[in-house]
């Protein structure tokens, strides 16, 4: 059975609720291994077929903690994953897009194939207080991010990607 590693960092919540809910979407067809960034390897990245990145957008970025992933696994994972598929899930305050551009970044330079574009969700958090509170994503939202793991599924399963 083929791997869909989903790799997520979230200091709110509404990070983590996308990446499961693409998780529990895609696990009919296929492993998944949801695995948060800070404890995510190499190894981790070698040993699955194709990757779902989700993070949140902060200060126009992507969380440090998943640049810290990127960091650790990027020159180890080099010219090993070429050609496998990955996609990505953004929590946003209100853009997200500079978040979506780091990862493709990193996509391209390890050679994978976007297989979607990045799903955004905005959560209009723009007061300090609002940005720092739980977040609890729309469950229409959370049916796009299930719809992209239980795409992300298929396209291993059959052997698209």
């Amino acid at each position: 059975m083929r791997t869909l590693l989903i790799v997520w960092h979230s200091m709110t919540g509404g990070t983590v609720q996308m990446a499961e809910a693409a998780a529990q979407a895609a696990s009919t067809d296929v492993t998944v291994r949801l695995l948060r960034a800070a404890e995510a390897g190499p190894d981790d990245l070698l040993a699955a077929d194709g990757y779902l990145f989700a993070t949140p957008e902060n200060l126009a970025a992507m969380a440090g903690v998943m640049k810290d992933f990127f960091d650790r696994t990027y020159y180890p994972a080099l010219d090993r994953l070429n050609g496998r598929a990955y996609a990505s899930l953004i929590c946003a305050g209100s853009d997200g897009t500079n978040a979506a551009r780091q990862i493709a970044r990193i996509g391209t330079g390890w050679r994978l194939r976007a297989v979607a574009e990045p799903l955004i969700v905005c959560t209009r958090a723009q007061t300090p207080e609002a940005i720092l509170a739980p977040k609890i994503i729309p469950p229409g939202d959370l049916a796009r991010c299930a719809e992209l793991g239980a795409m992300m599924a298929a396209g291993l399963a059959m052997g698209v990607f």
